[in-house]
């Protein structure tokens, strides 16, 4: 992968790998039929062109033909086209000589490991299938301790990394051919297993593959409108239909400001967590005004409790009777301060995933999607969550203990829990606390003035 560096040890700085020759071999084929197996990847093939290929940037497709013939009269030939311009590798088989013969094609045993820190990739490397009826299935190559087989139709199937996918998909776009389905069996070496598609050859002894080797760029795997790039989804399971809306539109906004203000990805999440905090200051201010009224009521709501607490049905027609004449909401305070932690979760999961800011380095920072080595990043985000927190408290009538205590234990708590988090997840969490801290300063100074400004009369109640 010419355009990723690989930061694995000791490969540093090098072009990112992902087949290597450890994993027993990628896209060696067997034969099965009725009577046994041929396993071609032991056999002696001819190649044409001879001397290989060479693909040259601007150039056009190049194709790799290899040709086994036996004695017996069995032709095989594999065809491979490279286009310099694309991830995507075409296949042609043709075989002769034997009839519908089930073909079984190896993926490897593993990709290579390309990140620091191979523990957190071990945890996404696997293998992935999209069962036409069943949907998306995956499994942690680690875990397969016996053979495993995924009976098809598939739509696709492939082996993942962190950032990388090699998958295998039949024949040409639009086609309704299916693999057959995949096979994993446990192979020697760590988070490694032998991953192999099976297709049958129809009878006109031919099968046709697109193979895409490369980077997990949504833009490139949604083009084949066969959920692709949900090989290595957003988010756990039970969120995604949250998640991978919220993940469109953030990363649709993320790739726009990027290919527009001719930043790095750095000053865009600075721009976008400014933006957001700006776009969401009205729904603060309501937030606040809704607090403010809620805050009032509350003692006229204890005493009606304590007058009518032998009467329910008298209970209930009061405080309703309270809530209109008020105005009280008790959720209108809470839901838009709700509103930024679809987008903080979402942000979690993209910088996780997200190849393009993978190795994009900000001043000190040299991966958004790493931990900040320094750890400034976590303590600025502990220190502005302090502040926000200690403005508002102070604009309070009477902050209770509990508010008191929650201002020095949540920010200390945060800071632990995101010192290893993507540097660029809290670049964007440190900005957005930033840009609302002259912000929750005039809401304190507007809710203090509020508070002077209007008492709360008592409302009228009827006797008893």
């Amino acid at each position: 992968m010419l355009e990723f560096a690989s930061f694995d040890e000791g490969s540093e700085e090098l072009p990112a790998e992902l087949i290597v020759a450890e994993s027993g071999g990628a896209l060696a084929m067997k034969l099965r039929v009725d009577a046994g197996e041929l396993d071609l990847g032991a056999e002696m093939f001819e190649v044409e062109p001879a001397e290989g290929l060479r693909l040259n940037e601007g150039g056009g497709p190049e194709t790799l033909t290899f040709r086994y013939r036996d004695p017996r009269g069995l032709t095989v030939q594999a065809a491979y086209t490279f286009d310099p311009s694309s991830y995507l590798i075409n296949l042609q088989v043709q075989v002769v000589g034997v009839d519908r013969p089930l073909l079984v094609t190896s993926l490897g045993s593993g990709l290579a490991y390309n990140e620091r820190n191979r523990r957190e990739e071990s945890t996404v490397m696997g293998y992935v299938v999209n069962h036409l009826r069943e949907g998306i299935s995956d499994e942690r190559l680690s875990q397969v301790d016996e053979e495993q087989i995924e009976e098809g139709p598939l739509l696709w199937g492939a082996l993942k990394s962190k950032y990388f996918i090699f998958a295998m998909m039949p024949g040409s776009e639009g086609s309704e051919q299916y693999l057959g389905g995949l096979t994993a069996t446990p192979a020697p070496g760590d988070d490694q297993a032998a991953i192999a598609v099976s297709q049958t050859v129809g009878n006109e002894g031919g099968v046709e593959y697109r193979i895409f080797v490369g980077p997990q760029e949504r833009d490139l795997l949604t083009a084949f409108e066969n959920e692709l790039e949900e090989a290595n989804p957003y988010g756990y399971r039970w969120m995604r239909p949250v998640v991978r809306p919220v993940v469109s539109v953030v990363l649709t906004i993320l790739n726009f400001l990027y290919a527009n203000l001719n930043v790095g990805y750095g000053w865009v999440l600075i721009i976008f967590g400014v933006m957001m905090r700006v776009i969401l200051f009205p729904l603060n201010q309501k937030a606040m005004r809704a607090q403010m009224r809620n805050m009032a009521v509350q003692p006229l709501l204890q005493e009606i409790q304590k007058k009518y607490k032998d009467h329910p049905e008298k209970l209930q027609k009061e405080m309703m009777k309270l809530y209109k004449e008020h105005g009280f909401n008790p959720l209108a305070g809470c839901l838009p301060m709700l509103l930024p932690w679809p987008v903080l979760i979402t942000l979690f999961f993209v910088f996780r995933n997200t190849i393009q800011l993978r190795g994009e380095s900000f001043l000190w920072l040299p991966n958004l999607s790493a931990a900040d080595p320094l750890y400034i990043l976590p303590v600025l985000l502990g220190i502005s969550m302090f502040l926000m927190q200690w403005i508002s408290v102070r604009s309070m009538p009477e902050p209770n203990p509990q508010m008191k205590m929650m201002m020095w234990i949540m920010p200390i708590m945060m800071t632990f829990i995101f010192f290893n988090f993507a540097s660029g997840l809290n670049l964007y969490y440190a900005t957005a606390n930033v840009a609302t801290i002259p912000q929750q300063y005039l809401i304190a100074k507007e809710r203090k003035a509020l508070r002077d400004k209007t008492p709360v009369q008592k409302p009228a109640t009827s006797g008893d």
